[in-house]
């Protein structure tokens, strides 16, 4: 009989373990951690209280050295030391915008680089955070999607991006402090990133699960946001493996705009798509969905695509974001005039569904949505190349 491929996408991730050496407990889920202590020595009756105690040092206080963990006898330590390393990927640069948003660049193993985004609010700080190197989905209108795809990130890099903000923020409780005795500056996740979370599922839930726990990073489900281009056949087992809360990248209201702004529509076109979000919200418990809409000059901003995604999405909980587009160096792409913008989010309030605008944060340091891209994988193309791809 013919075995049906596996949707995640067949790029393979490093492993947590490099030859003879030692494993990065970075990533681990709780299952992963008690494992990898029972086969490195320590008694199977003790595993369950030292992977208690370890995974609060690790993700409670953000501690990276083994010396530091007091509650555990000194020559544990030591065994500790010598069979694992606490590691997370590496800040290359960090730029600050005017708005206060961040944006660092972090070296994974391979010398690969990803980006990652903090976007301060007076009422939230939310870390966009990235799943792969570069994007697999060539979206037109996406700088990251002109990047062509490197490998997956592993569990330990996609939660360690929180991590090396949560440094950076100092938003560490130091031990002995409560949790809520210093501000919770990073009160939101959104898997906003470079690349597709779905491609990646299995890494992608096990880091969420990490920064869900109730004794460390302890964010809500609800708390955190995953993106998708619209992987159908992924979208149940996220709603029943991770549960956060979705938003789609939908940006056309006709297969034939979408199969040009996001190639992936043309696997599951717009029909296929919007029966599997129509189950999400119960089998999530999650409230609604987010329908992310880029505004693009001509493209997908009329009164009639306005209308027509209010029909669609008709039945779905759900909240249409409408996103200015952000310009990057050779994108064949303008954004809607603000007047059109307004117009467009008018008609879908409507109707009865909220359409805020988000408003542009970062674009002077290149952090807008839509324009990360690594300094080491950049290939840019020409605007002449990118219409020709695309059909422009």
């Amino acid at each position: 009989m013919t075995q049906t491929a596996p949707i995640t996408q067949d790029v393979m991730t490093l492993p947590r373990k490099l030859p003879d050496g030692p494993i990065n407990l970075v990533g681990l889920t709780r299952e992963g951690l008690r494992a990898a202590l029972i086969a490195a020595g320590t008694p199977d009756r003790q595993a369950k209280m030292r992977v208690n105690q370890i995974w609060q040092w690790l993700y409670q206080w953000g501690v990276r050295d083994f010396d530091a963990m007091t509650n555990l006898a000194k020559g544990y330590r030591a065994e500790l030391a010598e069979r694992f390393v606490i590691e997370i990927p590496e800040v290359v640069n960090k730029q600050v915008s005017a708005d206060g948003t961040r944006k660092y660049l972090v070296r994974i193993a391979g010398g690969h680089e990803v980006e990652v985004v903090y976007i301060p609010e007076t009422d939230r700080g939310t870390l966009c955070i990235s799943s792969q190197v570069g994007c697999t989905l060539t979206c037109s209108f996406c700088h990251t999607g002109t990047q062509k795809l490197v490998r997956n990130l592993t569990a330990g890099e996609i939660i360690g991006q929180v991590m090396l903000a949560r440094d950076d923020l100092n938003e560490w409780p130091r031990p002995g402090e409560g949790a809520g005795e210093r501000p919770r500056l990073i009160s939101n996740i959104v898997l906003m990133g470079m690349g597709e979370p779905l491609y990646n599922f299995d890494n992608v839930r096990d880091a969420m699960k990490i920064a869900m726990d109730g004794e460390g990073i302890s964010l809500s489900r609800r708390r955190i946001t995953l993106s998708t281009s619209g992987v159908v056949p992924e979208i149940a087992r996220a709603a029943e493996e991770i549960g956060c809360l979705l938003a789609v990248s939908f940006h056309a209201t006709t297969d034939e705009v979408r199969d040009r702004l996001v190639p992936i529509n043309k696997r599951w076109n717009i029909a296929t798509l919007l029966n599997a979000l129509r189950d999400y919200p119960r089998l999530s418990n999650s409230e609604r969905i987010t329908f992310e809409y880029v505004m693009l000059k001509d493209v997908n901003d009329s009164d009639e695509d306005a209308r027509r995604l209010v029909r669609l999405i008709a039945g779905i909980p759900a909240k249409i974001n409408l996103i200015p587009f952000n310009e990057w160096p050779g994108s064949p792409y303008t954004r809607s005039d603000w007047a059109r913008i307004e117009r467009f989010a008018d008609i879908i309030y409507k109707a009865g569904y909220a359409s805020p605008i988000r408003t542009p944060r970062g674009e002077d340091i290149m952090a807008a949505c839509g324009q990360l891209k690594s300094a080491t994988e950049r290939a840019r193309k020409s605007r002449a190349q990118i219409e020709a791809e695309t059909g422009l």
